[in-house]
């Protein structure tokens, strides 16, 4: 086997979303990809793919899944954790809405070749304690003759699991993706996520984020302004994914615009329901 195809074969990836699967579900959607989700521990799920675009697509494992953390997190409320691998290195990146996307990586042996102040990052924007859990990704960062590639994502999930992270059975880093399906297949609570269409889609996504935290940005002039600014983004974004052939950047991107027009019609259609419903 050539290396090239070793590195195909032992690619794999997980997509943590610190929401619970009933939210995740609609976003998920919108990735237009076939995934298994399943629930995490408290108020965490788990995305597992089925497809294995990095095999076939030319592009590789921790792009993808950089693309599809950041499609997940725009306009949510929660963060998005990409944990992926392959022969060569293994890494994280954490998407968080529109805040720039932090990722760390470690090659096979276990050498980290990220810079500490993304790791401080990871503990702020998922909560984590300050000291305790700091400590512990620290040490992530520093080298360690005996701790190889995987060794070091356990060592993440293992400090996640103090904020509540729980994966299913048999599902961990350094699998590949075909082992990892088969044993999501089978987790508690797992469901398929399938594309059923961008009107049933979007409409259950804006079902779950109007009765959020983000509601009020559904309506009026801050949800003009961030239609705007969505659709603003997203063009230069397609441009460059376009330029790059990035399919994960272009699904972020398609899905920023969708956002943006999706914004711009929503605002006028309530609006005209809460006329009509007035007259």
């Amino acid at each position: 086997m050539s290396s090239e195809a070793f590195e195909h074969a032992a690619a794999g990836a997980l997509l943590l979303c610190r929401a619970e699967p009933d939210v995740v579900e609609p976003a998920a959607r919108l990735l237009r990809e076939q995934m298994l989700l399943a629930p995490a521990g408290a108020e965490w799920s788990v995305l597992v793919p089925e497809g294995k675009p990095w095999a076939h697509g030319g592009e590789p494992v921790d792009r993808v899944l950089t693309g599809w953390a950041t499609a997940l997190a725009v306009g949510s409320n929660w963060p998005v954790l990409a944990l992926w691998w392959d022969a060569d290195r293994s890494g994280c990146t954490l998407a968080a809405g529109f805040r720039r996307t932090v990722e760390y990586v470690w090659l096979a042996n276990g050498t980290p070749v990220g810079e500490d102040e993304a790791l401080r990052t990871f503990a702020t924007r998922l909560g984590l304690d300050p000291v305790l859990d700091m400590q512990s990704l620290e040490a992530l960062g520093r080298p360690d003759t005996e701790s190889d590639a995987r060794a070091r994502l356990l060592g993440l999930l293992a400090v996640l699991a103090r904020a509540g992270v729980t994966l299913p059975s048999g599902l961990g880093p350094g699998e590949p993706a075909d082992r990892l399906c088969a044993v999501a297949r089978v987790a508690p609570g797992v469901r398929e996520v399938e594309w059923a269409g961008w009107r049933d889609a979007v409409r259950a996504e804006l079902d779950v984020v109007e009765q959020g935290p983000l509601g009020p940005w559904l309506r009026g002039p801050r949800a003009r302004a961030l239609a705007v600014a969505q659709m603003a983004t997203a063009l230069p974004l397609l441009v460059w994914a376009a330029r790059q052939r990035s399919g994960g950047w272009a699904t972020a991107g398609t899905l920023l615009l969708v956002h943006g027009s999706l914004g711009l019609a929503y605002d006028r259609v309530r609006a005209a329901e809460a006329g009509a419903g007035q007259g």
